[in-house]
């Protein structure tokens, strides 16, 4: 025993690798939905002040099919989770029709504090609905997406309504710019207060492959302007490379994104141009198979963290294996994730987690993640759903 313990303490001194013991996980939950709707696409920030506001974004959501978006709502804690406020509806923010007899609502949001302009810039899609004349329920119409966002002044408790970044209409390639949008995503804000916003989009109008790229933003707290993007991403696989997250971590940047086989991942110096893509393996070389789903980052201290769901798990019950959450620490340089670090973060219930979910760092303790409930089967089509928390704990800053 004392040997296995010499051995793996070997193993952790030379991959950089943390022990369970530098941190806990706490699981609980945020919201329970009722009625004709679920919550949907919950994703947290942190307001900063005394105290600090930790604010979690929800959607509404039919509880059939996908893509049935509604109304916006905002929930918050000032002490730590403890209580929760009674959602509030986002009444600059709720789906309407317009002129053109197109329903239009914000979705798959993200929110962020932008510590220059000091407001929340919440960042994701335009979704637009057309009349079904068979059924009259509104159908979903993708040539509507754009990225989209909207913004919330603290000081004055405003929002703005949605609104659209304009991109340029074709890439370095030369290929369109077709439906680009931010949606299900990490962003970073850097020091000067310009953005790193991933987007998506299609490069084919015969084609819904995706190309993913970093831009970079400016914002000044009410509008928020495209200056440039980097390298192109895209594979040959069906849907291509999409729903990505940038992360800073140790003065480089790292690009992770879904896809349908695996999620794929990439390395920059810049945080605009990445090196060629490779897909998520294990350090013993096995693929991660995070199918179809977002994964998203964390960074703490001396680690960097891919939280994400994956096949394998026992969970083929489960919409697309996206349950559990799992938390494992990625080796830098080799772009892989250490095995023996992998843990739960979330555990499986039947339904979907990492249809829209997220981290934010609440302070130098604790990390939260924020998932929603989805994709119910058959059986359980009528229940309610939830919102979760896990937090992280961490034994040392």
């Amino acid at each position: 025993m004392k040997r296995l313990t010499l051995l793996l303490g070997i193993i952790g001194s030379f991959s950089g690798v943390l022990h369970a013991a530098d941190f806990r996980i706490k699981n609980s939950t945020v919201l329970t939905s009722e009625g004709a709707y679920h919550w949907s696409q919950s994703r947290p920030a942190v307001i900063p002040g005394n105290p600090a506001r930790v604010i979690v974004t929800t959607q509404e959501i039919e509880k059939r099919g996908s893509h049935g978006y509604r109304d916006i709502y905002m929930t918050e804690t000032t002490n730590g989770a403890k209580t929760w406020s009674k959602p509030q509806r986002i009444d600059a923010l709720l789906r309407k029709r317009n002129e053109d007899g197109v329903e239009r609502v914000m979705g798959d949001i993200c929110p962020q504090w932008h510590a220059k302009t000091k407001t929340l810039l919440i960042t994701g899609k335009c979704f637009g609905f057309l009349a079904n004349a068979n059924d009259n329920k509104a159908k979903d119409d993708s040539s509507q997406e754009r990225v989209a966002y909207a913004v919330y002044a603290p000081d004055t408790q405003k929002w703005t309504g949605m609104k659209i970044m304009a991109m340029p209409e074709k890439d370095h390639a030369g290929n369109p710019i077709i439906e680009p949008n931010a949606g299900c995503h990490q962003r970073v804000d850097l020091p000067n207060g310009d953005l790193l916003l991933p987007v998506r989009y299609r490069a084919d109008p015969k084609k819904r492959a995706y190309t993913t790229v970093v831009t970079r933003c400016t914002f000044d707290g009410e509008t928020l302007t495209y200056h440039e993007h980097g390298s192109e991403h895209t594979i040959s696989i069906p849907r291509g490379l999409y729903e990505p997250s940038v992360c800073a971590f140790k003065g480089r940047y790292f690009l992770t994104m879904r896809g349908e086989e695996n999620g794929h991942i990439t390395r920059s110096d810049d945080g605009l141009n990445y090196q060629p893509t490779v897909e998520w393996k294990f350090d013993d070389g096995k693929p991660l198979l995070s199918a179809n789903a977002q994964q998203h980052w964390i960074t703490h201290a001396e680690g960097l963290y891919l939280i994400y769901s994956r096949k394998g798990a026992n969970n083929d019950h489960v919409f697309r294996n996206r349950a559990p959450i799992f938390i494992a620490q990625v080796d830098p340089e080799k772009l892989h994730l250490i095995r023996a670090t992998e843990q739960v973060l979330m555990p499986e219930s039947g339904v979907d987690l990492t249809g829209g979910f997220a981290p934010v760092d609440v302070n130098a303790d604790e990390t939260w993640v924020i998932s929603s409930e989805m994709a119910f089967p058959e059986a359980r089509k009528d229940e309610n759903n939830r919102v979760l928390l896990a937090k992280i704990l961490w034994s040392r800053p």
